[in-house]
């Protein structure tokens, strides 16, 4: 009975604990200022599509269960082991037959990185979760998917070492008494097998995102723990895909995560106002939903990794154009059709929605930022 009544109550503290979690996440969403802002990198170079130490080696075919699949995820675990040892990797595993490959099971292996405060414990951290997949399709054979969804990946992977040092440093003032204790961290996942390899259907889709996200429904934090699951911890699923052709135009897709988008949204128009974006503005910029109504939403939505996760009960902000570049599963969606620019631009946005997330005001250094605020309107390609 004792047994029973502890298990009772300890439900209870972790079900309250949630519910403060869950009602105060929105608000806990603060604006950065100007100062910030204009010391958020762009990654510079480091998008060059020759040589760029993000995205050049991964513009390549990079279809799951090959030589090119493995050279991609090498270079996302040297990335971070190089740049940012404090980052853990967890790799998440599995296999499936697809309807090309018959009976063979082809593997598709999930990275997950993830950055979490010091003192925490599994458990006990709501996590900012930032997706993309890595892979590409199986045919036409040779397809890159530099769009689909290579600069997306490098986007992340800039946002991870533009946040990093603003990180610590947060941090190790929290540790020296001097701010409340927070639970507050981020992770960003790199999905595999995405594509289908045949045609779009539930079963040959999504192959990476719906074995994670089963796995961590099915899998229990340990001990008493705020948050039951991994599932449970991940405070925002923001997915980017299809993104680094010109004059992408996103739409707010669902209601619930709307106020997200607002905050996205402004942090463009600010950006522009600071005249830190390289590309221009057309009709609503990239970001043009932000004065949304309710009635407008409709229960239509772009199918892509975020369902498992959605279908789940995890909050989604999808940050995908519509309509869809116009290179979408062309063997025209290469380097030579990357705008870098907007590669660029979208990075900036992606890294300030973070800082502001994890609270990062004042902690960005000025060091060769400032000078990567100048914008170089160029080419549409570096190629």
């Amino acid at each position: 009975m004792a047994h029973r009544l502890f298990s009772c109550i300890t439900h209870l503290i972790s079900l309250a604990s949630l519910w403060f979690w869950l009602t105060t996440t929105a608000r806990a969403h603060t604006v950065i200022s100007d100062e910030t802002l204009n010391l958020i990198p762009s990654g510079s170079g480091d998008f060059n599509v020759e040589n760029g130490v993000l995205l050049a080696p991964i513009l390549i075919p990079r279809v799951p269960g090959t030589p090119g699949s493995e050279a991609a995820q090498k270079h996302f675990v040297d990335f971070f082991a190089k740049n940012l040892p404090k980052w853990t990797v967890e790799w998440h595993n599995s296999t499936s037959t697809t309807p090309a490959t018959g009976d063979r099971q082809v593997p598709f292996k999930n990275l997950i990185f993830r950055r979490d405060p010091p003192w925490t414990v599994p458990g006990e951290v709501s996590r900012l979760t930032l997706v993309a997949h890595y892979d590409s399709l199986y045919k036409p054979e040779g397809f890159i998917g530099a769009t689909d969804s290579a600069a997306s990946c490098a986007i992340l992977m800039h946002v991870a070492r533009s946040v990093e040092g603003a990180l610590e440093r947060k941090w190790e003032a929290m540790g020296k008494g001097e701010g409340l204790d927070e639970e507050k961290g981020v992770q960003i996942i790199l999905l595999d097998g995405e594509e289908a390899w045949v045609t779009w259907t539930d079963d040959d889709s999504l192959y990476g995102s719906r074995a994670l996200a089963k796995d961590w429904e099915e899998t229990p934090s340990e001990g008493v723990s705020t948050f039951s699951t991994q599932l449970e911890s991940i405070s925002l699923f923001v997915l980017l895909d299809l993104l680094g052709a010109p004059d992408p135009r996103v739409p707010s897709y669902f209601e619930k995560t709307h106020w997200a988008y607002q905050h996205l949204a402004a942090i463009e128009e600010r950006l522009r106002r600071l005249g830190v974006m390289e590309t221009e503005k057309k009709t609503g910029g990239f970001l043009p939903d932000s004065g949304k109504r309710s009635y407008q939403f409709t229960r239509g939505f772009v199918l892509d990794d975020h369902v498992p996760f959605m279908e789940r009960g995890v909050d989604i902000l999808h940050v995908i154009p519509t309509p869809f570049p116009a290179v979408w599963h062309t063997m025209d969606d290469d380097a030579a059709h990357l705008d870098i620019p907007t590669v660029r631009d979208w990075a900036r946005i992606m890294t300030a929605f973070v800082a502001e997330w994890m609270e990062l005001d004042g902690l960005f250094l000025p060091t060769k930022a400032a000078d990567e605020q100048k914008p170089v309107y160029s080419e549409k390609s570096e190629l």
